[in-house]
């Protein structure tokens, strides 16, 4: 059986990163993909090293327990989330993502208080987490796939990709730290935030320095949707999803243009050309079900939500490899026009 080859770029959404896992175990388990390159940014980060550092030690087999490993872990960390665990998730969604009193007030504070005043000791429970759980010094010396996590740069406001020679725990929050929650990470001197603010995920360097030429796309933000905003909570929801989304969509518009371009001439001098012509995007995302949670979803680890998030996860990767496994090597599986206006 002749193996297809993906790059792999995943979207950063809080615990809403359970569902990717669900994908990536799924493909995992199928066994007819060979992975090249990771992309992430914030939660899709940490299931790109999870999965980087499983596969390193124990192949495929090994990347599925190290991604379970740490979910179930996060799902029982309790410091993690002051949300409501009620098992109802496939009958009420909407009971999943409504936040305690404690929470909201919470949520209040930090808008008025930041992190160095609300978490002076800049308590972070991925941080046990992430050092007990991941081989970083096997990762650098070892790990064969490519890695991309995505940090943005405080002072400039710029992208930092940190690659695998790169990779420890503090780059790994750094692509996690949302500038209102936690203290802005320092490495080498430099403060970084979320990687999500300047590109969820990156697109380039699968592009640039993988030899793939199927990327595949996990979404975790719903495009579009189809709902107005009219309350001040849907309003704020809305905003903070299109600041942790539109990079990513720019980034789209422009490797589709330029794809465009480099399919309308008859030859192909430059490698960049010859790789944008053989380019295949693909997606998998949950529309459905990602439009109806709300923004204070995404700090729930509670187990039933986690649990049921990956097994969301699952079920839409089963449903793209029975409709689409055919089309990697030969042509993309979604419509670039779905996600670009002209």
């Amino acid at each position: 059986m002749k193996r297809k080859i993906v790059s792999l770029a995943l979207q950063g959404g809080g615990s809403h990163g359970a569902f990717t896992w669900g994908v990536l175990d799924r493909l995992l388990e199928d066994g007819r993909i060979d992975i090249d390159g990771i992309s992430g940014a914030s939660a899709g980060a940490m299931n790109a090293v999870a999965l980087a550092h499983g596969h390193t030690v124990g192949g495929r087999d090994g990347a599925r327990q190290a991604l379970q490993d740490f979910w179930e872990c996060v799902a029982g960390k309790s410091p993690f989330s002051l949300l409501p665990d009620d098992n109802a998730f496939p009958l009420d969604i909407g009971a999943q993502s409504q936040p305690l009193p404690l929470f909201k007030a919470l949520l209040s504070m930090a808008r008025y208080f930041s992190p160095y005043q609300l978490n002076p000791f800049d308590i972070n429970p991925l941080r046990d987490i992430l050092a007990a759980q991941i081989d970083f010094e096997r990762i650098r010396a070892a790990c064969k796939l490519r890695l991309f996590i995505a940090a943005t740069h405080v002072s400039s406001g710029t992208l930092t990709l940190f690659r695998n020679k790169q990779l420890s725990v503090d780059t790994l929050l750094a692509s996690a730290c949302l500038p209102t929650i936690h203290r802005a990470v320092v490495i080498d001197g430099e403060s970084y935030w979320d990687g999500g603010l300047t590109a969820n995920p990156p697109l380039f360097p699968l592009l640039h320095r993988c030899s793939a030429h199927d990327v595949m796309v996990i979404l975790l933000h719903p495009y579009p949707r189809p709902e107005i905003p009219v309350t001040a909570d849907e309003i704020a929801h809305r905003l903070t999803e299109m600041g942790f989304s539109s990079t990513f969509f720019t980034e789209l518009q422009g490797l589709a243009l330029a794809k465009r371009e480099a399919q309308r001439g008859w030859l192909s001098f430059g490698r960049l050309e010859r790789r944008l012509k053989k380019l295949n995007l693909h997606l998998i995302d949950a529309q459905e079900m990602m439009s109806r949670l709300n923004i204070h979803s995404k700090l729930n680890v509670q187990p039933g939500f986690i649990h049921a998030l990956r097994d969301e996860g699952r079920s839409q990767a089963e449903v793209w490899l029975q409709q689409h496994f055919d089309s990697l090597g030969r042509r993309s599986s979604f419509n670039l026009a779905r996600l670009l206006h002209s």
